[in-house]
C-alpha cells in the first residue's frame, strides 16, 4: 500500500509498505479515506516533537471506511467512520475511572506508533465510531474538533448565557469557540492576528475579538462590565499567554488549559485566591465528545466547508505539507484525500 512516510524532519516520502497484519479479535481493519493534517504533524515534519522517534507515518485524524470489524461491533463492512486516535491501555487508574484520554501509557496513532498517511490502518474497534451522515471528508475533521469539545465539557459547572474568552484563534482556538457558542456561552476570540480575528468573523460570525497587547484586558473588561469572563479557554500552546490568562477569568470562573507546553507555568496566587477560580487541564478527548461532534456536523450546527481551507492527496501531500508548515495565511484545516 501507499504511505507518506516522514523519513527525518524536513523529509517526507511517498513509499510502498506492506499492507498492516491481519486484524486480532477486538480490532477493525479500515480503509483510509481522508486524513487531516494537524499542528502536530507539521511539528513532527520541522523536528520540533519532543517524544517522537523517526522514522514515522503520520495522522491522527482520520476518516475510513470498513473493510473488517469483529462480530458485536456494530460495525459492518463499508460503514463511514471517525476514529480516535489516542489508543489506551485499559488498565491504569485513568482508564479505570472512565479517562482513557489521559491514560498513563497511552499511545497516540501518528506520534508513538504509525498513523493513518497511509492507505489502510488497523485499530482497536473501541476506538472506531460510526460517522453516519457524515461524508468521508466531514468525518476527517472529527478528532481536531473533538479536542476543543472536550474542552468546553471540562469547564464543567459554567452555564448558558455565560460570558466566554477563547485565546487563540487556531484550529483548536476555533473548534473550541463553535463549541463554547454551542453550549450556550457568549464568546469572544482574542488572537494577536487581526487577519485570523477577521477570518473567524466572517466564516464563523465570531464578532466579538479582542487584539493581544497592551490594551487586552481593558478591551475585556469593556465587554464584560469589568466582572471578567466566566470561563475562559487558552489554546494557545504558549506559556507566556496561559500564565497572562488569570486576570481575564471572572470572580468564581475558570480558565481551561485546552494546548500544552513543555514549559513551567507559574501565576500570582492572589490573583489566584481571590477569585477562587479554577485551572483545568483538558487533555484530547472522549467518545462523548466525538459523538457530540459528529451530531453538530450531521445537524449543521459545525459548518465543515468553512473550516477546511485546503486540500490536497498522497503525492501532492510530500510538497504540500512542508509549505503549508511555513505558509500559515488564510490555512486552517488541510485534509488529504487518500483513495482516488
Amino acid at each position: 500500500m501507499k504511505a507518506i512516510l516522514c523519513a527525518e524532519p524536513g523529509r517526507l516520502e511517498l513509499v510502498e509498505r506492506a499492507e498492516p497484519a491481519a486484524a486480532k479479535a477486538d480490532e477493525v481493519r479500515l480503509k483510509v479515506s481522508h486524513i487531516g493534517i494537524c499542528g502536530t504533524d507539521y511539528h513532527i515534519y520541522e523536528g520540533k516533537h519532543p517524544f517522537l522517534a523517526y522514522p514515522r507515518v503520520m495522522g491522527h485524524e482520520i476518516s475510513a471506511h470498513v473493510v473488517e470489524a469483529p462480530a458485536g461491533s456494530g460495525l459492518e463492512p463499508g460503514d463511514l467512520v471517525a476514529v480516535n486516535p489516542y489508543i489506551a491501555c485499559g488498565r491504569c487508574i485513568a482508564c479505570r475511572r472512565g479517562k482513557p484520554n489521559c491514560c498513563m501509557a497511552i499511545e497516540v496513532l501518528g506520534v508513538h506508533r504509525d498513523g493513518a498517511f497511509c492507505e489502510e490502518i488497523v485499530v482497536p474497534s473501541v476506538n472506531v465510531y460510526p460517522a453516519k451522515g457524515l461524508s468521508p471528508e466531514q468525518a476527517a475533521t472529527v478528532e481536531f474538533l473533538a479536542i476543543g469539545a472536550h474542552a468546553v465539557r471540562r469547564a464543567g459547572a459554567v452555564e448558558p448565557g455565560a460570558r466566554a474568552l477563547v485565546v487563540g484563534a487556531g484550529p483548536i482556538g476555533l473548534g473550541t469557540a463553535l463549541f463554547a457558542r454551542i453550549a450556550g456561552f457568549q464568546v469572544t476570540l482574542m488572537d494577536l492576528s487581526e487577519e485570523r480575528l477577521a477570518e473567524a468573523n466572517g466564516r464563523f460570525g465570531l464578532a466579538s475579538s479582542i487584539m493581544v497587547g497592551a490594551s487586552a484586558l481593558d478591551q475585556a473588561k469593556t465587554i464584560t462590565d469589568g466582572e471578567g469572563f466566566e470561563a475562559v479557554f487558552d489554546a494557545t500552546g504558549n506559556a507566556v499567554s496561559m500564565m497572562a490568562a488569570l486576570p481575564f477569568v471572572a470572580h468564581g470562573g475558570v480558565l481551561v488549559y485546552v494546548s500544552v507546553v513543555k514549559d513551567d507555568i507559574s501565576f500570582a496566587d492572589p490573583e489566584f485566591h481571590k477569585r477562587e477560580m479554577s485551572i483545568i487541564g483538558s487533555r484530547n478527548a472522549q467518545k462523548a465528545d466525538f459523538d457530540h461532534v459528529i451530531a453538530s456536523i450531521r445537524s449543521g450546527a459545525i459548518d465543515t466547508e468553512q473550516l477546511i481551507t485546503h486540500r490536497t492527496d498522497f503525492s501532492g501531500a510530500i510538497t504540500d505539507l512542508p509549505r503549508w508548515a511555513h505558509q500559515k495565511s488564510g490555512l486552517i484545516k488541510a485534509v488529504i484525500q487518500a483513495q482516488g
